[in-house]
């Protein structure tokens, strides 16, 4: 296994509950000493909390539930979702990174947590990694006031590992492991999700072959793991080795290829028939829209309803199309479908729909029962309504039903990620 453990010096930086300290930074509040949540109060006791403060994770709260679990005995200052300045934060917090190493050498894991290879950066610096580590931090925190944690580790893996396993809990934020700590670090960790790549389903089936801590997956048979889950069951033995040989270089070469396009959306109050079926046809433009930007039809169509949670449960089916198509009525028409066959006349709080079994794009595309005037007027409308929405903004032409009270298109449409811009 020696041959298969790499030896690179990678930070993996998180910027501490980000979107709860930004609010903290922009009010000049301390986020370890206020009790801080990100939640449209608007919406209702319903509204998904984004993040919470450090302050009040110290209490138990997770970063995600919704408003109406909160702890009613603390007096929580709520603050609305603005997407658009917390990318704002996101995109100085990379430029510092910048100043430090190359573009090659950062890997944007996601809005708030980054990669760094430092490998040939020590000697050039003249300074350890933990040095380094420390520097960072300080320059995010002197010119953002957000608070970040570090993992450091020999591979992407390891620092990811330390990051979210212990250096929450470091005096100065910051872990670093190495392939001999291990059995002490990680091998004793229970429950199993707990490790980065282990979900609730895999937890499950691991504790039912006997395997409760990561110890007991390192010292477990890898070839019968390989035999009960395949390719993944033997990465899962050999991570909890902190075997990883990916390169950030690497990463940063991909490019990677939409499989699939999908948008779905939570409802702030009980839907029904006929005004779901509003949301239907605003999730399925926005599908087929991204369908024509990337030039690409879809032979698929799949459907997703969730229930109130009073109710719970809900649905999700597939339909495949004759052949593949872009259109937006051909679309909803097999949405439709399935709704029509599997709804359960209950209140909606969830709609998703999504496409895949996707193929490049011809020039025009019809079949023998279909009247070729219109498939061409249809393409031709919504190829001019693409280009007017994207130089002018989402909102500058809509269908004439955004009007109705059901419609959420507009709303959404003014904000980032499903959330306020």
């Amino acid at each position: 296994m020696d041959e298969l453990k790499i030896h690179r010096t990678i930070l993996c930086i998180d910027l501490k509950s980000f979107y709860a300290s930004v609010e903290c930074s922009l009010l000049g509040l301390d986020p370890f000493k206020t009790p801080l949540v990100v939640a449209d109060y608007s919406r209702g006791g319903g509204s998904i909390v984004l993040a919470v403060s450090p302050y009040l994770k110290k209490f138990g709260v997770p970063s995600r539930c919704r408003i109406h679990e909160l702890p009613t005995n603390i007096k929580i200052i709520f603050q609305k979702p603005r997407m658009e300045k917390y990318l704002e934060y996101s995109t100085k917090i990379v430029e510092i990174y910048l100043r430090f190493v190359s573009e090659e050498d950062l890997y944007v894991y996601s809005v708030d947590e980054v990669f760094l290879d430092f490998t040939n950066y020590l000697d050039y610096y003249q300074k350890t990694d933990l040095e380094l580590a420390k520097m960072i931090m300080t320059e995010i925190y002197k010119e953002t006031k957000v608070y970040s944690t570090c993992g450091i580790g020999p591979n992407m893996l390891m620092a990811k590992l330390a990051l979210d396993i212990e250096s929450k809990h470091s005096p100065d934020f910051i872990a670093k492991w190495d392939y001999e700590s291990l059995p002490q670090k990680l091998w004793p960790i229970t429950p199993l999700s707990e490790m980065w790549g282990i979900g609730h389903n895999m937890e499950a089936h691991l504790n039912k072959m006997g395997m409760y801590k990561i110890g007991d997956i390192a010292k477990f048979n890898v070839a019968k793991l390989k035999q009960r889950f395949g390719i993944i069951g033997e990465e899962l033995y050999y991570h909890t080795h902190g075997i990883d040989t990916s390169l950030i270089q690497d990463k940063n070469k991909i490019k990677p290829i939409a499989k699939s396009y999908g948008t779905g959306q939570t409802l702030f109050r009980d839907y029904y028939p006929p005004d779901i079926y509003q949301i239907i046809v605003e999730l399925v433009d926005d599908v087929c829209r991204r369908l024509r930007l990337s030039k690409k039809q879809a032979k698929t169509v799949h459907f997703g309803i969730g229930y109130s949670k009073e109710v719970g449960g809900g649905f999700s089916r597939q339909f495949t199309l004759p052949q593949p198509t872009a259109s937006e009525s051909e679309i909803y028409k097999a949405c439709l479908h399935l709704f029509n066959e599997h709804y359960e006349r209950e209140a909606i709080r969830r709609v998703h729909v999504s496409v895949t079994n996707l193929v490049t794009q011809p020039e025009i595309q019809i079949n023998l029962f279909e009247n070729v005037d219109k498939v061409i007027k249809e393409a031709e409308v919504f190829s001019a309504i693409d280009e007017i929405k994207f130089k002018f903004g989402k909102n500058s032409v809509n269908r004439a039903s955004s009007e109705l009270k059901a419609s959420t298109i507009k709303a959404r449409n003014d904000m980032i990620g499903g959330h306020h811009a």
